[in-house]
């Protein structure tokens, strides 16, 4: 029936044939401009929605950079178009999804063409790293320029606990494995304070030695930029940040040689332009080859362990992909696109084990896209070849365990706690009160265990000893360039270079085969009594969080713990502030 439909579809393109060709010609007047606009959440690659889930139907569509870079290739060596216009209302991804985009951007301007970004809304730290790699800057002529850097911002709540009476209790493997030193501490601990210090200063160069390189700067002009923000617009032109203000209706006479009418460029949407000029390409009849994407997206837990504060990675969703990836023969290769911070050391470790029997069937690349540490450098191991930006968070070899003993509380509001029991430790994974000296021996015994494992898998992932994987880990978290530099990553580079990567391994007759991303077997199950409790108890949770003014991932590895969850390879660092 497939073979039919197929077959129909392409006897239809060669009639219509003419009018293709037509659409192909008009879809590029001459000295035109693509238009792009960018409003919200970024992926390097999406889905499109299925018919049966109704949420993905209402939920805005995120922005595919890898359709972006499918238009700009075919506008690259079509010389009717003059330029590029992109348009930037709101960046909502992280600094590797946005070095992405500005090497597109400069590798189209690098051509000879015109690349414009415009800001209508101004710009913040991202928006303007992202605008360097245009030409050309115009930003809304009443709104803010503000690249001012970044921050990383925690809140440590030991002495407000103590006042409660909570005594929180921390088990972590790794020097620098930070998870819960929040509760366990007053202030930050040296440990942590340089990891998070490298980290930043891998993001801030990239972000100075991007404005230098895109605005023609000296570094020290860039610094001199970044510490002065914001700007209002004059005050950036003057600065030599951008080009001038603009409100929308006057950028295609801003890009014409003059003000009048006749010379207003036409501005055509970049996607319609590459569905035009693609409709006269005949396509296979028979089953296609492919290159699966498999994605890692959010915090990484059980099915059915859902938390309140992100996306959520389930090892049964995870496998489920990876299992129809290794059966489909027509899937050639493997991209596994990983954005997350880790979770579940359990669950990362099931993923792991059907990583590597795909890994030892067909080409494994592992993209490492905004975050890929702990958990998420766990799955990441079993791949041929590890691919990262310069500014992707990653590492965190390490593993935590926490828990929060609640019955002094309790005793203070007047409730009283009868146990009876049959076995000496039968309390151990529900009591709420302090552990005895003999229960910590058990956790930290579990967490050696759990922390040795991790160091084996990463060593025959990585092709080396136990010994040399241990001077990286110790729960350290490096930036993508520094993660290159002691071998914790291959390649730098997004998502294409990993693409290509997959391609060459696959070998000939790769080039033609597309990505598509791997949806898992749906599960109809409900939810069962006990995990729905616990989802309500996450909840809570979440909203203690908002109303004490705290960021909720902060209290992520707390809602994986209420889930059941002993151990967890989970990194927490992260970098806010006016991004």
């Amino acid at each position: 029936m497939r073979l039919a439909l197929r077959l129909l579809r392409e006897a239809l393109r060669a009639l219509v044939y003419p009018l293709l060709a037509l659409r192909r010609r008009l879809a590029s007047p001459p000295d035109g401009y693509l238009g792009v606009e960018v409003d919200g959440s970024v992926r390097d690659i999406t889905a499109p929605p299925v018919f049966w889930d109704i949420r993905l139907w209402r939920r805005k569509p995120a922005f595919s950079l890898h359709e972006l870079a499918r238009a700009l290739d075919l506008a690259v060596v079509d010389p009717r178009v003059r330029g590029i216009l992109v348009t930037i209302r709101e960046f909502g991804d992280g600094m590797a999804t946005a070095r992405s985009l500005r090497t597109m951007l400069a590798r189209v301007r690098d051509t000879g063409r015109d690349v414009v970004v415009h800001l209508p809304m101004g710009g913040d730290t991202k928006d303007i790293y992202v605008a360097t790699g245009a030409r050309r800057i115009f930003v809304g002529p009443r709104a803010a320029v503000a690249p001012m850097g970044f921050a990383s911002r925690v809140r440590y709540v030991r002495d407000a606990l103590d006042k409660a009476g909570v005594v929180p209790e921390v088990y972590a493997r790794g020097r620098y494995k930070s998870a819960g030193e929040q509760v366990m501490r007053s202030s930050m601990s040296d440990p942590q304070r340089e990891q998070v210090g490298a980290l930043l200063d891998a993001l801030y160069d990239d972000l100075a030695d991007g404005i230098a390189d895109g605005r023609k700067l000296s570094r020290e002009a860039s610094d001199g930029i970044i510490d002065a923000a914001p700007y209002h617009v004059d005050e950036a032109v003057k600065v030599g940040l951008i080009d001038g203000g603009a409100y929308e209706d006057e950028l295609a006479t801003r890009l014409g040689t003059s003000a009048k009418e006749e010379d207003r460029v036409r501005i055509i949407p970049a996607g319609a332009y590459a569905r035009a000029r693609t409709a006269t390409q005949f396509r296979r009849v028979g089953p296609p080859r492919t290159i699966a994407v498999i994605e890692v997206r959010g915090a990484i837990a059980h099915r059915g362990g859902g938390m309140p504060f992100s996306a959520i990675a389930t090892d049964d969703a995870v496998i489920g992909a990876v299992r129809l990836a290794r059966r489909n023969r027509r899937i050639r290769g493997v991209v596994l696109l990983i954005d997350s911070p880790g979770g579940s050391a359990l669950a990362s470790d099931r993923m792991h084990h059907e990583l590597e029997q795909l890994a030892a069937e067909k080409p494994l690349v592992a993209y490492m896209a905004n975050v890929a540490a702990s958990g998420g450098y766990y799955v990441a191991a079993p791949a041929h070849e590890i691919v990262a930006q310069p500014t992707t968070i990653t590492g965190s070899i390490g593993v935590v365990a926490a828990r929060a003993a609640i019955d002094p509380v309790l005793e203070r509001l007047g409730v009283v706690t009868e146990v009876v029991r049959r076995g000496a430790r039968a309390e151990f994974f529900g009591a709420t009160r302090a552990f005895t000296d003999d229960e910590q021996a058990v956790m930290r015994h579990q967490l050696a265990g759990t922390y040795r494992g991790f160091l084996e898998v990463v060593a025959a992932g990585r092709k080396k000893s136990v010994d040399e994987v241990a001077t990286v880990a110790e729960g350290r978290v490096w930036s993508g360039k520094d993660a290159h530099r002691v071998g914790l990553v291959d390649t730098l580079g997004g998502f294409d270079v990993a693409l290509a990567r997959v391609r060459a391994r696959v070998g000939r007759g790769a080039h033609a085969m597309e990505p598509v991303i791997v949806r898992p077997p749906r599960h109809s199950e409900p939810l069962d009594p006990p995990k729905a409790k616990q989802m309500e108890a996450m909840a809570m949770v979440a909203s203690l969080a908002r109303l004490a003014g705290i960021e909720a991932g902060e209290l992520a590895p707390l809602a994986l713990a209420l889930t059941g969850e002993r151990v967890l390879a989970w990194c927490d660092v992260r970098v806010g502030g006016r991004q």
